[in-house]
C-alpha cells in the first residue's frame, strides 16, 4: 500500500469539521424505525459518509441504498447516522440510542480519522472502536469496520500503529474489515482529481469508488 499523498494531511484535517457544517443525512438517523422484518444497515461515520459538500443523494451511503434497492432480493433499509467532525468518542456515545431505535442487523463503523487529527491517545481510539464493535455485536448486529490511514508526515511507526488498530480489533472481535476506506482515491498519482475543489473532501465522482471499497465485505453481511 502506497502512503497517502501530501494533500492527504488536508483530507484528514477536513474530517475534523464542525457538526453544524455537516451536510450528512443526520435526519435519516432519526427517521422512522424499520419494521422488525426489514434488515437495517446503520452507518456510523464522519464527513466522509455525511455527504459533506455534495449534492444530496450522491454520497456513497446514498449510492449504497440505491444499489441495495436494485441488487437485493429482499428489502434493506439504510440509516445514515454520520456527522461531520465526529470522533470515536462521539460515535460511542451516540451508538446505544441508535441501536435501540433502529435495531440494525449490520453496523458500519467509519470513525477514527478525527481522533488522529486531534492528537487523541491511540489507546482511547482503540477503546472506543472496541466498545462500539462489542456493543453492536451484543445488540445482535454484524459489524464492518472501515479502516483509515494517516498521511506519511505522521511518521511510519505512528501510521502503521494507527492502521493496525482497525485490523487488530477486526481480528480480535472476528468482524469484517475494509483495510483502507479511501484506497484508490487518496493513495494514487494525481489524487487531487478525486477531490472537491478544496482538495479535502472526495468529489461526487469518487463516491462510487468509496462504495466499491465497502461493498465486497458488506454484501457478505447482508445476504
Amino acid at each position: 500500500m502506497r502512503g497517502l499523498r501530501p494533500f492527504g494531511a488536508l483530507l484528514l484535517a477536513a474530517l475534523l469539521g464542525t457538526p453544524w457544517l455537516a451536510h450528512g443525512q443526520v435526519a435519516n438517523a432519526a427517521a422512522k424505525t424499520a419494521a422488525p422484518s426489514t434488515p437495517v444497515v446503520l452507518v456510523l461515520g464522519d464527513s466522509l459518509s455525511a455527504e459533506y459538500g455534495l449534492k444530496r443523494g450522491t454520497g456513497w451511503v446514498a449510492l449504497l441504498e440505491q444499489q441495495l434497492a436494485t441488487k437485493q432480493k429482499n428489502a434493506v433499509q439504510v440509516v445514515n447516522a454520520s456527522i461531520s467532525g465526529d470522533t470515536t468518542s462521539g460515535g460511542r456515545s451516540r451508538l446505544p440510542a441508535l441501536l435501540a431505535q433502529h435495531r440494525p442487523s449490520t453496523v458500519v463503523i467509519e470513525l477514527g480519522g478525527n481522533d488522529a487529527l486531534r492528537g487523541l491517545p491511540m489507546s482511547m481510539t482503540q477503546s472506543n472502536l472496541l466498545a462500539m464493535t462489542q456493543a453492536a455485536k451484543k445488540a445482535g448486529a454484524k459489524v464492518l469496520l472501515l479502516g483509515m490511514q494517516v498521511p506519511p508526515n505522521y511518521g511510519a511507526a505512528y501510521g502503521a500503529e494507527f492502521a493496525g488498530l482497525f485490523a487488530q480489533i477486526a481480528k480480535t472481535e472476528k468482524v469484517a474489515l475494509v483495510p483502507f476506506f479511501l484506497k484508490g482515491i487518496a493513495d494514487v498519482e494525481d489524487a487531487t482529481s478525486n477531490f472537491q475543489a478544496d482538495r479535502i473532501h472526495p468529489n461526487e465522482q469518487s463516491q462510487a469508488s468509496m462504495l466499491a471499497n465497502v461493498w465486497p465485505e458488506l454484501k457478505k453481511l447482508i445476504k
